[in-house]
């Protein structure tokens, strides 16, 4: 930004925390009350956010990747002129080691080995996989899943991306477009899905995807619980159709007490803090200051949202 351009005027809502501002700041904007300001940095759910923007408001950034409650709650609905942002890719890096710690996990057979209360070496020997040599699909190769692909090519194994266009994804052998998804599960040992939660995309994986997989394929999910049908799953892991799955994500969210997922020595399950807290706000003050430099220097945004494809 030029010396004499002015600072965007930026409202922090409904905290003024300290380090979102700080971000905005190092951006190159000026905080200002929301009546008064041009962009909006929010910072709470969807439930809170206002029925009403002011009108000077052109643009607000989210603090979500995963926005689908901003569509159903009618918020982007309600604001047509207003420019949303995401903070799709702002986690990316604590999403993805989380994933792929899921992964190896399963396929180095953790959890059985972790419920053992004597020596089982020669049971549980035979079960341990390696990630050497495996093709692992990520569907819906966004910023966790090229987040991933660094991480999943130290271990050795190669990537498949599945995206919405088929256009290439630095680090993957091949890309597919999600036209295609059909053609890649016989192909792979290991599936993540990464993929946005949108009505096209729920029970993206179903009974017919899990039978194809092989009897040793783990299935990961760290992106929504919809996008995988929760009883062809359980069917599948029951009857050994994969061999296992790690999510963060459920459906029903959260799980409930006595659900079979919590039972069966196949499933590892993590309460959806694959981006903590404790993590989540640096990250997000970090994308706050990435798009107000952009937005003070009139530059393409970071994570843009479609109101048409719903993320």
């Amino acid at each position: 930004m030029s010396d004499d351009r002015p600072s965007p005027s930026i409202a922090v809502h409904p905290d003024d925390d300290a380090r979102l501002v700080d971000a905005v700041v190092a951006g190159g904007g000026a905080t200002v009350p929301l009546e008064s300001a041009r962009a909006l940095v929010w910072n709470s759910g969807s439930d809170t956010f206002p029925d009403q923007l002011p009108d000077g408001i052109e643009w607000v950034q989210l603090p979500a990747a995963g926005i689908e409650d901003w569509f159903t709650s009618g918020v982007i609905e309600r604001n047509p002129n207003v420019h949303f942002t995401s903070a799709a890719g702002a986690f990316a890096p604590s999403v993805a080691e989380h994933a792929v710690a899921l992964l190896l996990a399963g396929v180095r057979s953790l959890p059985q080995h972790l419920l053992a209360t004597t020596w089982r070496q020669q049971e549980l020997a035979p079960t341990v996989g390696t990630l050497r040599g495996a093709t692992v699909a990520i569907v819906g190769a966004g910023g966790i899943g090229r987040a991933m692909i660094p991480m999943l090519a130290a271990l050795g194994a190669h990537v498949v991306a599945v995206n919405r266009s088929g256009c290439p994804v630095p680090g993957a052998v091949h890309t597919y477009p999600v036209s295609q998804l059909a053609d890649v599960w016989a192909e792979v040992h290991h599936v993540i899905i990464g993929a946005p939660a949108t009505p096209a995309t729920k029970h993206l994986v179903g009974k017919e995807e899990l039978a194809k997989l092989k009897p040793t394929s783990w299935v990961i999910n760290i992106a929504r619980g919809s996008l995988i049908d929760t009883d062809a799953l359980v069917e599948a892991l029951t009857d050994g159709t994969i061999g296992g799955v790690g999510l963060d994500v459920t459906e029903p969210e959260p799980l409930p007490d006595g659900h079979p997922l919590w039972s069966l020595p196949n499933a590892i399950v993590t309460p959806h803090d694959s981006n903590p807290p404790q993590h989540r706000l640096t990250a997000y003050a970090e994308r706050v200051r990435d798009n107000v430099a952009r937005f003070a220097a009139g530059e393409e945004l970071i994570a843009s949202v479609d109101p048409v494809s719903g993320y």
